[in-house]
């Protein structure tokens, strides 16, 4: 008796081991890892062995491509190559039956690389025996797209995907009514996410190497861990662009509901989250503020290089737009008048157009990265077109140089050569320009006393003599090079000296430079010698 209750005993203290095994393995699954065990149901055709229309090159590796990568990311794949018209119609079908078998947290994904049409704003997959000679009869010899996403709203599951690739050159261009390329845009049920290959409307490209452009690019994006589906269509997007030099553009809509990804990874936190999707609401605009204030709220974001590059597009733009409109409203000399008028009031004089010189001024900033330039932009022009712009650049150096100075103050001190840094307070007198004689190396005879006797390539490594931005911690500038700030190679300077130049004794050339005296009017004379 002793025997049989140890014996149940053990059995039962295996059981509990056993389930207390069961529960921890589901304690630590991370929402990642539960979204791996969700069914993902994918159908995949390609259709490139057309009869009566061009045949396709690329379209069945394409299907192979993607059936490959999806079913490492735990997609069950029905893979369809050249399919006729009967079976791409029961491949639809049994797609939709699995689709409910699986239930509703099931994730479909339907992908199509091979020709399709669009007639009446309708688009039509065509089977490989698809042959046509009337528009009429498209109906009868194609698929509707719409066949899938009926077949996925009658599943109710909560994600379905639909990727066509399938925007390529209409074959029934000849055909009278039915002479549009590419795919007309559709209304998806609530859950979808659709993208096609390029724009509606828009013509797709086979591509030259095994693979078109917008698979192979999309190929490369799955597998990224943790990347929402919205961001890597549009990392697809701009892969594509780049790869077919704007020929071609991905384009996507949704009406998802819940988060997706392909690969689950790390999840993001609420701050990152928030910093994606302002940048996500931005990345696309043609208006400079909202770019300045995302750049303003997240200085070290890994989005600012984009920032820049569409800051600095949206301004072009907008100067090229500004150019064309001076043009088109200058002012044209009337004819003189045979009769004498009365005399009017005369009308004030057009205010000069400062277009050029602001922007030669912000380029010279840019160039340079030095904080003084971005001040002289702003004091020529306070409330010109770059002013947002240059005020958040001198923002941007002020928190480098505090950043700098506080792990300098944190970092073990170390014995230096002694400097002579003249801490006389700075002459307001601009100094006379010297000719074109100076060199790189040869010392100044003009100026104020920290420039005497020093030449441009000795100057470059010193330290100012009073703050560069008005207010700036005396920590933050004392003591410190100016080539920390900014990278001032001889190149660099000469191309700054050489808008000193053209500046003429403007304003922000003779405005006193942190280095005291006429420092700015010396460069210049140095650019005009040639930069020697």
């Amino acid at each position: 008796m002793r025997h049989t209750a140890s014996k149940e005993q053990a059995t039962f203290g295996r059981l509990m081991v056993m389930l207390g095994a069961i529960f921890l393995a589901f304690a630590l699954l991370s929402p990642a890892k539960a979204q791996e065990l969700e069914p993902r149901i994918a159908l995949i055709v390609g259709n490139g062995a057309y009869g009566a229309v061009t045949p396709l090159d690329n379209t069945v590796p394409d299907a192979e491509l993607m059936a490959r990568t999806l079913e490492e990311q735990g997609f069950k794949v029905t893979m369809l190559i050249d399919a006729n018209q009967i079976a791409l119609n029961r491949a639809i079908a049994q797609f939709g039956r699995d689709l409910r078998d699986a239930g509703k947290e099931a994730t479909g994904l339907f992908y199509y690389a091979g020709h399709a049409v669009q007639s009446f704003g309708s688009n039509y997959l065509l089977p490989t025996d698809a042959s046509l000679t009337d528009a009429a009869d498209l109906s009868l010899v194609a698929v509707p797209a719409q066949a899938v996403l009926r077949q996925m709203f009658s599943a109710k599951n909560k994600t379905n995907i639909v990727i066509l690739d399938a925007c390529r050159n209409n074959p029934f261009v000849s055909i009278p009514d039915l002479n549009d390329n590419g795919l007309a845009e559709m209304n998806a049920p609530t859950g979808t996410f659709l993208s096609y290959a390029t724009a509606p409307g828009a013509v797709a490209l086979d591509g030259l190497d095994g693979n078109s452009p917008f698979t192979k690019a999309l190929a490369r994006e799955i597998p990224k861990a943790g990347v929402p589906i919205e961001q890597l269509f549009k990392n697809v997007r701009v892969d594509v662009i780049e790869q077919t030099g704007g020929a071609q553009t991905p384009w996507d809509t949704s009406s998802l509901t819940n988060d997706f990804v392909f690969k689950p990874g790390e999840a993001l936190t609420e701050a990152e989250i928030a910093e994606l999707q302002l940048w996500d609401s931005v990345k696309d605009s043609t208006d400079p503020v909202p770019v300045v204030l995302f750049m303003r709220g997240y200085p070290d974001s890994k989005f600012i290089p984009e920032a820049r590059a569409l800051l600095e597009k949206i301004i072009n733009s907008e100067l090229g737009e500004q150019n064309a409109a001076a043009a088109v409203n200058a002012p044209q000399p009337e004819p003189p008048l045979a009769v004498a008028v009365p005399e009017t009031p005369a009308a004030p004089e057009p205010q000069a157009d400062t277009t050029q010189e602001q922007e030669r001024l912000i380029g010279v900033a840019q160039a340079s990265g030095a904080a003084e330039d971005y001040e002289a932009y702003l004091t020529a022009f306070p409330e010109g077109i770059y002013a947002e712009f240059a005020a958040f650049e001198l923002k941007i150096l002020k928190e480098k140089a505090e950043r700098a100075a506080a792990a300098a103050q944190q970092a073990p001190a170390e014995p230096k050569a002694e400097e002579v840094v003249v801490a006389a307070a700075p002459s307001r007198a601009a100094a006379a320009p010297m000719g074109t004689e100076l060199t790189w190396e040869m010392p100044f005879t003009s100026g104020g006393e920290g420039l005497l006797g020093k030449s441009i390539s000795e100057l470059v490594t010193l330290s100012p003599l009073f703050p560069p931005i008005e207010g700036l911690p005396e920590e933050l500038w004392k003591d410190q090079s100016c080539s920390n700030c900014h990278q001032w190679t001889k190149e660099a300077l000469c191309d700054q000296g050489k808008t000193y130049v053209n500046a003429g004794n403007n304003e922000a050339v003779s405005k006193q430079h942190p280095y005291g005296g006429g420092f700015k009017m010396n460069v210049r004379s140095w650019a005009e010698g040639g930069c020697k």
